[in-house]
C-alpha cells in the first residue's frame, strides 16, 4: 500500500541569463510503509532537491506530494531530515540535543520525554556518552546524535540526504548496519540519497536510479527481491547477488552518464 506518493513533480531554478533551468523532470515513485528507498544517481543529478521537496524545504514548480493521502505543504514534524553535516548544538550534551526534539510535546510528560532519549540513546549506542557536548565526540557519534535526535521526534518519514558521505571507511559501514538495524526495529519509511552504488545496494529495500540533470527515474530496482532484510550483514557484500545487482546498476549509471555527456 502506497504510504509518500510523488506524483508528476518538475522544478526548475532561474539561470544567469534570464531562463530557467530544470532540474527536475516530471518524476513520479511511490513508498511504502516501512520502506527505505534509496535515490541514487550522479552528484547534481537534482535527487537532493526531490528530497528537499518531499521535506517541504523546496517548492516544486508542478506536480504533487501527498503522505496517506494527504497533500504535503511546508516542512513539519511528519518528516525529518539528516543533513551530510554535523547538525549538532554544540552547547548541549549528546542527552541534550536528543532532548531538544521533543521541546514543545505538550502531550509527553517529563517523564516520558527522559524514557524516549534515553531509548534512542541506547538504539544508537551512545548510552555511555549521554553526557558529552558534542564538540567532544567523534563526527561519527555526532552522525548518531542527529539520527537519534530526528527519530526521537517521531517523523512518519525519515529524510537522509548523503548522511554518512563524509566519514571514514568504517565508521561509515558501521552507520549503515546501525541505520539497517534501527530500520528493522523502527518500521520507519525512509528515503536515502547517495551516489554511492554499494551503500545503495546495502541499504535498499527499493533503489530509483535518476540520470544527470534534469532528474528522471531510469529505473526502479527491487533490491529486497534478490537480497532480503535480514540478509544485510558485512558478508552480503561479497555475495554473487550484491556484485551482480551492484555490476547492472553500474551499467545502467554508465550509459547514462555517457549519454549525457554525448548530449552535451
Amino acid at each position: 500500500m502506497t504510504f509518500l506518493n510523488i506524483n508528476a513533480v518538475s522544478k526548475a531554478y532561474p539561470s544567469g541569463d534570464g531562463q530557467r533551468t530544470p532540474v527536475i523532470d516530471n518524476v513520479s515513485l511511490e513508498v511504502g510503509r516501512g520502506e527505505l528507498v534509496v535515490f541514487l544517481g550522479p552528484s547534481g543529478c537534482g535527487k537532493t532537491t526531490l528530497m528537499r521537496i518531499v521535506g517541504g524545504l523546496e517548492q516544486a514548480d508542478s506536480g504533487s506530494t501527498t503522505l496517506q493521502n494527504q497533500p504535503l505543504g511546508g516542512a513539519d514534524r511528519r518528516r525529518g531530515m539528516v543533513f551530510q553535516s554535523y547538525s549538532c548544538f554544540p552547547w548541549l550534551t549528546v542527552r541534550g540535543n536528543i532532548a531538544f526534539a521533543l521541546r514543545y510535546r505538550r502531550d509527553l510528560t517529563e517523564t516520558d520525554k527522559q524514557d524516549i532519549v534515553n531509548r534512542y540513546l541506547k538504539l544508537v549506542g551512545l548510552a555511555d556518552f549521554a553526557d558529552f557536548y558534542t564538540n567532544r565526540i567523534s563526527g561519527g557519534m555526532r552522525q548518531r546524535v542527529a539520527i537519534a535526535r530526528t527519530l526521537a521526534a517521531d517523523p512518519d518519514v525519515l529524510l537522509l540526504d548523503e548522511p554518512f558521505g563524509a566519514l571514514d571507511a568504517l565508521t561509515r559501514e558501521h552507520l549503515q548496519f546501525k541505520l539497517l538495524e534501527i530500520n528493522r526495529s523502527e518500521r520507519k519509511t525512509a528515503i536515502f540519497v547517495t551516489h554511492d552504488v554499494d551503500e545503495a545496494v546495502l541499504l535498499a529495500h527499493t533503489i530509483y536510479i535518476f540520470s544527470a540533470r534534469p532528474a528522471r527515474i531510469v529505473e526502479r530496482v527491487d533490491v529486497a527481491a534478490g537480497i532480503p532484510i535480514d540478509a544485510r550483514h558485512p558478508e552480503v557484500r561479497e555475495s554473487a547477488e550484491f556484485f551482480a545487482l551492484r555490476n547492472r546498476i553500474q551499467k545502467i549509471i554508465r550509459a547514462e552518464y555517457q549519454q549525457s555527456m554525448a548530449a552535451g
